[in-house]
């Protein structure tokens, strides 16, 4: 894709571009009719024994011989955004480190080291995971071995979040991880979109927005069938998937700690997915009036009929111009109906006023569905994140 039909072909590259986008043309080892050769384009994370190992935007690397090079340059860092709000990596890395704050956090000279042990385990690996944002002050081996120690303290395995495919993402040293060991688990997506066309997702707008807190007791939002507040309640809280199943106030602190983070945590929860309030001498089961008429049923059962669980909830932490939307989750039978939608179109018109302009999330990336959702609501990739796992001690 890089290279010009007809011109010149000629290896421009060497050792000493390790850490540089590159486009790298090679004979390929399988040579369709016609297509003797193939291109790779990503960053050079490594030319040893003759080899050129170039990770692509999603973070897989690709191994090429030395000897089957043919053409090679280099290539501007990453290519211009053609669409959503314009951005770099420490910025948004910086955005989701406060918007999913640990409950214990310790500098390893420009790396963060993150924990949040929960009922003897890390809740989730974004809050237990170093993140390496800079030099660590000391050889690699070395930190190595002081992000092991301090998780190690902790009963917790050392993870590390790396990232790939924008400007100043971390290729080489996702790597030399890889080289020493240690295991990619999870990768996830990290998209990012306008806010403003999310505000408009949802019912019109019926009157001033009016906050709920705690959510429970307040009033409507702008969408009459959406709840907002502050703080995440039992009932948001008994649909959010990592604390399904527990007691009414059995959720720990450490949970709902790292939940309410951020500098402005808003969350929404719709009840009742449309059904319509029951006016007297109407049947309350089905919500049908006995003639006519009716209003939005804000009830403690959901329309999947589990008593007390919502059927679709949402989290936006608004900082700055950024608003990060997390767990959005319907019930499934609820599932395509436009809940998502309702609930992210609710909390964007809460960031909008909050002077928000643009919008992120993280997905995992085998989530089609979401990611198809997301796409189609104007949201394009940024970057990608993986975490990493150190292996065990010999």
């Amino acid at each position: 894709m890089e290279f010009a039909a007809g011109a010149r072909l000629e290896v421009r590259i060497t050792a000493s571009d390790v850490g540089k986008r590159v486009t790298v043309r090679s004979v390929a080892e399988e040579a369709a009719p016609g297509a003797a050769f193939t291109d790779t384009v990503g960053i050079l994370t490594s030319w040893e024994e003759g080899v050129l190992l170039v990770t692509r935007r999603d973070g897989t690397r690709v191994r090429l011989a030395e000897e089957a090079v043919v053409a090679a340059k280099t290539v501007p860092a990453a290519p211009a955004r053609r669409r959503g709000p314009a951005a770099d990596y420490a910025e948004l890395a910086g955005v989701q480190e406060r918007g999913w704050r640990a409950a214990e956090r310790e500098a390893l000279g420009g790396w963060l080291l993150r924990a949040s042990v929960v009922d003897g385990a890390g809740f989730t690996r974004r809050a237990n995971s170093v993140l390496p944002l800079g030099d660590p002050g000391m050889p690699l081996p070395r930190a190595l071995d002081r992000v092991r120690e301090w998780y190690g303290v902790r009963g917790l395995p050392a993870y590390a979040q790396l990232a790939t495919g924008a400007g100043d993402t971390q290729e080489v040293l996702a790597a030399e991880l890889e080289a020493l060991g240690w295991r990619r688990e999870v990768s996830a997506l990290v998209m990012v979109g306008a806010l403003a066309p999310l505000a408009e997702l949802g019912p019109e707008p019926v009157g001033p927005l009016a906050v709920a807190a705690p959510v429970a007791e307040g009033p409507e939002a702008v969408d009459p069938g959406v709840r907002l507040g502050r703080t995440p309640d039992e009932a948001w809280l008994r649909r959010y998937h990592r604390a399904a199943g527990q007691e009414s106030g059995g959720v720990p602190e450490g949970v709902r700690a790292v939940l309410a983070s951020g500098p402005s945590p808003w969350f929404a929860r719709i009840d009742a997915a449309g059904v319509p309030a029951a006016p007297p001498g109407g049947d309350r089961e089905s919500g049908k009036p006995a003639s006519g008429g009716g209003g939005f049923a804000h009830t403690g059962t959901g329309v999947s009929g589990t008593a007390g669980v919502p059927d679709t909830i949402g989290r936006c932490v608004v900082d700055g111009r950024w608003a990060g939307f997390a767990a959005v989750e319907v019930a499934p039978e609820q599932r395509r109906r436009g809940l998502a939608q309702r609930v992210m179109g609710a909390l964007a018109r809460t960031a909008l006023a909050e002077g928000a302009s643009a919008a992120w999330l993280q997905v995992e990336r085998d989530n089609e569905a979401a990611v198809a959702l997301y796409t189609r609501l104007g949201f394009t990739v940024h970057h990608h994140y993986h975490h990493y796992r150190a292996p065990e001690a010999a």
